[in-house]
């Protein structure tokens, strides 16, 4: 052997056995034998003249590790020219390593033995002294240290694969890089916020350090009358339902549309541009359905003058129907929430196919954390976890519960649907607990606090015979989209009264009525209700069938949320009704009949989806990554260019 191969040998072999490759040799080379590893302490490098003390000039650890890269090629070279039989072609470097080099790696005390090439082939019977001999250090066969050569080269090849294998892991592993984001949106009804924070949510946990703004273009910039009356304007005609209704149709078409966003285009587009370059957004993200024309025209404008793409996306917050302003066909893509939503983006504004995610509504986390655990309401799980749940808020696990809801104003007619579902369930004899959302209302909460509720049950049953004509005529008349299931359940329940030839139990029901006021943990509420009573918020909604909650609808407002109502209504998990006294009624039929809340249950979770925030979060962080790489590699080569 080549005196410059063997030095670069031995410290080829000096890494392979302090990264264990010795156990790898024992197993894996059967040329190699280890009959008895000594301790740590007893290992040694001997100079190459035989003298038995350790080298003071051995690297440190740090040095060690540094030359460790450096060596791999070098070694590997010389061990390809060893097995060749031919000399080294790095002699003449590794030549003048010898007087510091080492030429074997043992212990100290004493040199290996060896064993010959016969016995090498055939460790077991082999001539000469019969076998490989033993002794306290490393016994390797010497042709000459043929087999350690190949065990260190089998080291370095494994390094060397291990570290290409971790950087191609490395590249596979998604990108957690944090974003700046740019959410666009109104107060113009709870919704749109509510979407947006959610969203943020899951951005902030998906991608750590993600920070967001929330702009709304229109009040957040001197906008021009009328675009800055709108959160006014929104309040005043909201609380006038044929005002609403008027506008919202009157608007809700091409030509009118059109004419808003060349209008706004000219009166506002700088100001707004101005303001969303302030934010340096990584993406803009729009939750308002009059936030798609005029910010997507200033983002694009932005990224030309700083050489920067940004992406825009839409995530539409209605539920079963869209104002025509939701639907730009140029945004980067477009997040829906149902199939008619999808016929309207397609058929109204030409969004194509690529473009569209069916998503689900984003809502908060509390309700996909609250579904993952109970799983379907009506199973054995299900049923003990909302045990919990109730038994956690303080209600009684003995009754059936309603939850009752007007809005994050506690707007609506919630006091009157509140006198009638006491009344019907008293008078039903259902057992139950009516807890009642009045949000910021506290002169409602205080009444409900001191209302006297035999008072209310007697002015109810003076209206009986009204009550009862009510009954058969709304009630039983074939509604258009009632389900068949809810409509037999009530015709089962107005038979057996006339039947019975009094609709009023021989034991009232023990009924108990608990107003709240504005709550934040409205996922647990959800989970141990029963019946939820609402007006069709799309949100509202949305939450209610990621937990598989049947819903009462009472009212909405003309426009985008009668869609809402078809939605509950042809999935099959709710009805609506407007009149306090049928509601009463109904849902008192409803509580009456496990099977029918069963099946009611089962049809909203397939309407839900719990995790549609953290999926749209994930998709539109992934993209925006895939944009900032692009906008990195166009900068790389732009550089590069310019440079040569």
């Amino acid at each position: 052997m080549r005196t410059g191969a063997a030095a670069a040998f031995v410290v080829a072999l000096r890494l392979a056995i302090d990264d264990g490759a010795v156990s790898a040799i024992q197993h894996n080379d059967p040329r190699v034998a280890l009959v008895s590893r000594p301790p740590p302490s007893a290992w040694g490098v001997v100079s190459y003249g035989g003298g038995g003390e350790e080298d003071d000039d051995a690297p440190s650890e740090g040095e060690e590790e540094e030359t460790k890269m450096s060596l791999l090629t070098t070694s590997s070279r010389i061990l390809n020219s060893v097995s060749a039989g031919g000399g080294s072609p790095a002699d003449a470097t590794t030549t003048t390593m010898t007087t510091q080099s080492s030429a074997f790696v043992g212990t100290a005390s004493a040199p290996p033995r060896t064993t010959t090439a016969e016995t090498l082939k055939n460790p077991t019977t082999g001539g000469g002294g019969g076998g490989v001999e033993t002794s306290s250090s490393l016994s390797v066969a010497t042709n000459p240290a043929e087999a350690a050569i190949d065990a260190a080269a089998a080291r370095i090849s494994d390094m060397m694969g291990t570290h290409h294998q971790q950087q191609q892991q490395q590249q596979k592993q998604p990108k957690q890089r944090p974003l700046k984001i740019l959410f666009l949106s109104s107060d113009t009804g709870g919704g749109h916020r509510a979407s947006a924070e959610a969203l943020a949510d899951r951005f902030r946990k998906l991608f750590p350090g993600t920070t967001y703004d929330l702009m709304d273009i229109w009040s957040d910039v001197d906008s021009s009358w009328p675009y800055c009356t709108i959160r006014e304007t929104y309040k005043s005609f909201s609380a006038a339902p044929w005002k609403w209704r008027t506008l919202y149709h009157v608007s809700n078409n091409p030509f009118y549309a059109k004419f808003a966003d060349y209008h706004s285009y000219y009166m506002n587009e700088e100001l707004i541009r101005e303001r969303m370059e302030e934010y340096d957004p990584d993406v803009v993200v729009s939750v308002h359905p009059t936030m798609n024309y005029i910010p997507l025209f200033s983002i694009r404008k932005i990224s030309e003058k700083i050489g920067r793409d940004i992406p825009f996306f839409t995530v539409v917050t209605d539920f079963g129907s869209g104002h025509c302003t939701w639907f730009n066909k140029d945004v980067d893509k477009m997040y829906l929430a149902s199939e008619p939503i999808k016929e309207i983006a397609q058929h109204r504004g030409a969004v194509p196919d690529e473009k569209i995610v069916m998503s689900g509504l984003p809502i908060r986390y509390d309700f996909a954390a609250q579904a993952d655990v109970m799983g379907d309401r009506t199973t054995e799980g299900g049923i003990a976890h909302r045990a919990k749940i109730r038994e956690h808020l303080g209600i009684d696990n003995e009754k059936r519960m309603v939850l009752v809801m007007g809005g994050g104003e506690g707007v609506g007619s919630l006091s009157d649907i509140v006198n009638e579902l006491y009344a019907k369930l008293r008078t039903q004899g259902v057992d139950a607990t009516i807890c009642v959302v009045c949000g910021r209302n506290e002169q409602l909460k205080s009444d409900l606090d001191t209302r006297c509720w035999d008072t209310v049950v007697s002015q109810s049953m003076q209206s009986y015979e009204s009550l009862r004509s009510k009954f058969f005529t709304k009630v039983l008349t074939l509604h258009a989209h009632r389900s068949r299931r809810i409509q037999l359940a009530l015709d089962r329940a107005a038979a057996r009264a006339a039947g019975e030839g009094n609709d009023v139990a021989d034991v009232p029901g023990n009924v108990d009525v608990v107003p709240l006021g504005f709550v934040k943990n409205m996922a647990e509420y959800m989970v141990a209700a029963d019946v939820l009573v609402s007006k069709a918020g799309p949100g509202t909604i949305a939450e209610a069938a990621a937990v598989g909650l049947p819903v009462m609808v009472t009212s909405h407002l003309p426009g985008q949320e009668a869609g809402n109502v078809d939605i509950v209504l042809n999935g099959g998990f709710g009805d609506f009704c407007e009149d306090p006294e049928t509601i009463g009624l109904e849902v008192a039929c409803w509580l009456r009949d496990p099977q029918l809340l069963d099946v009611m249950s089962r049809k909203a979770m397939k309407v839900g989806h719990p995790h549609a925030a953290e999926e749209i979060a994930m998709d539109i962080g992934e993209t925006t990554h895939r944009w900032m790489e692009r906008n990195e590699s166009k900068q790389n080569n732009g550089a590069s260019i310019g440079h040569d």
